[in-house]
């Protein structure tokens, strides 16, 4: 049984910062792509960023670029979000997946678990 547990999420002011962690467990996760999503209040779900299994290649969406950075751990089986320069419009669930093959990952159809997911506040 997979399974994706997050962590690090909770409330704070603009302009600060929160490191999310996503730790796996149940297989060796280090071959694989892992990335974050998040879904803010009415809004569907939006790809955030990506880290390929040796995490030489990461991608990020336009709306985080320069702010966000994805990084891992297969030592530890986690990957990590730090999110600075936060901005309300950041605010949304975040999850992490993993996706059981060498993609890319900015897509969510191409993950195969996800976690329970933790929330993100960002006050004005």
């Amino acid at each position: 049984q997979v399974q994706l547990v997050e962590s690090g999420g909770g409330l704070v002011q603009a302009g600060g910062s929160l490191r999310l962690s996503c730790a796996a467990s149940g297989r060796t996760f280090s071959s694989y792509t892992m990335g974050w999503f998040r879904q803010a209040p009415g809004k569907g779900r939006e790809f955030v960023a990506a880290i390929s299994w040796r995490g030489g290649d990461t991608f990020y969406a336009e709306s985080v670029k320069g702010r966000f950075s994805i990084s891992r751990d297969n030592t530890k089986n986690t990957v990590y979000l730090q999110m600075n320069s936060l901005k309300p419009e950041d605010t949304a669930v975040y999850w992490c997946g993993v996706a059981l093959s060498s993609v890319r990952g900015t897509t969510y159809s191409q993950y195969d678990y996800w976690g329970q997911g933790t929330q993100v506040t960002v006050s004005s």
